[in-house]
């Protein structure tokens, strides 16, 4: 338990109340491999797993499956923050684009 403790202490960073809409953003730096600095020693990574139908495989496919996700899991660092998000809804990819992501404006920005 003291463990738990003490990651939550070390996770935990002095509120600055944002002044403009660039504070609210937590990134503070992107680099080119794609890791963000979101914090003073923080940063983060996010991936992107395809999906797999665990239901309709094989008793041996669904074993191997439970057991590299246990490996992915046990490699992460036991002092490190991970969030694993689950995203199981369909969306319609051609109406995402249109509708979330900004136009390329050939500004410099537009790897992001």
């Amino acid at each position: 338990m003291k463990s738990i403790t003490n990651l939550l202490k070390q996770d935990k960073e002095k509120f600055v109340p944002p002044r403009s809409v660039q504070d609210v953003i937590p990134i503070k730096t992107i680099y080119k491999d794609g890791i963000f600095q979101v914090g003073r020693n923080k940063y983060s990574k996010s991936y992107k797993f395809t999906d797999i139908n665990y239901a309709v495989a094989s008793n041996s496919d669904q074993e191997t499956m439970f057991l590299k996700y246990s490996e992915l899991l046990n490699s992460l660092d036991p002092c490190s923050t991970c969030k694993i998000t689950i995203l199981n809804r369909k969306f319609n990819k051609v109406d995402f684009e249109q509708d979330v992501k900004i136009p390329l404006a050939n500004d410099g920005l537009d790897g992001y």
